[in-house]
């Protein structure tokens, strides 16, 4: 089957309930600029990578185990002229040794699978940013607890204040919150709507096609009848001790 998310996510700027603007605020926060030297995990189709380095021309590396992301990764960055400033590793992060004290800054936007959740992610960010430095993970939270009876969670998120202390039990300050709007949600998934709807019609005899449609249906359905409301999501950024 070609892969869920390379089928949905073709037209995402930005892969995460975020904008652009949001991410340039982040690089406000994260005090980057020329002399800044950025990791981030599971970059995927490269857009906060695109936004920072545009804004603030610090350097990035990148990190994504995905293929077909790390195609557009590179088309994107080279489009946008900066090559030299970008740097796009193919490789499952959970893998590759992470020098210490290296990096001003780690990103996780969404991708705190890789280690397993949010403290398995902390664990390893932390030791590869230098003293003062910070990290920044984009995670879901619990808009509403407890949760409704009959609703099935998917994952094991806290709330939000529940959130901040892990990241603050990981050894940082937290100095930043950078929450997505409904907009930010709206936008998101809808346009995974768009994409699946359109890669239905133009591939109508595939033999994954009903798998795909069960999939965005149901993901649809979720969204809609649950995750709008009770499932939040925002950028936390802690510097480190």
């Amino acid at each position: 089957m070609p892969w869920y998310y390379a089928v949905v996510e073709r037209y995402h700027e930005l892969q995460n309930p975020t904008s652009a603007e949001k991410i340039r605020l982040l690089g406000e926060r994260l005090g980057l600029g020329p002399e800044s030297h950025l990791l981030d995990i599971a970059s995927g189709r490269g857009g906060p990578a695109v936004v920072l380095a545009s804004e603030f021309g610090c350097r990035i590396t990148c990190v994504e185990r995905a293929e077909e992301f790390v195609e557009v990764a590179r088309r994107r960055t080279q489009d946008a002229g900066l090559d030299a400033l970008i740097d796009i590793v193919h490789a499952d992060a959970s893998e590759l040794p992470l020098a210490e004290d290296r990096y001003d800054a780690a990103l996780c936007l969404g991708a705190s699978f890789v280690w397993d959740g949010l403290a398995g992610t902390l664990a390893a960010l932390v030791p590869a940013v230098r003293s003062g430095g910070h990290v920044a993970v984009g995670e879901p939270y619990w808009r509403t607890w407890p949760l409704p009876s009959d609703y099935d969670p998917y994952d094991e998120y806290a709330t939000l204040a529940e959130t901040v202390a892990r990241v603050q039990s990981a050894g940082l300050t937290p100095v930043t919150l950078i929450d997505s709007s409904r907009d930010d949600w709206d936008r998101y998934e809808t346009l995974h709507w768009l994409a699946a709807e359109e890669w239905l019609a133009e591939n109508p005899d595939d033999p994954d096609a009903a798998e795909i449609r069960a999939h965005h249906e149901q993901w649809r359905d979720r969204y809609l009848r649950w995750d709008r409301d009770l499932v939040g999501w925002a950028i936390f950024v802690g510097m480190r001790r």
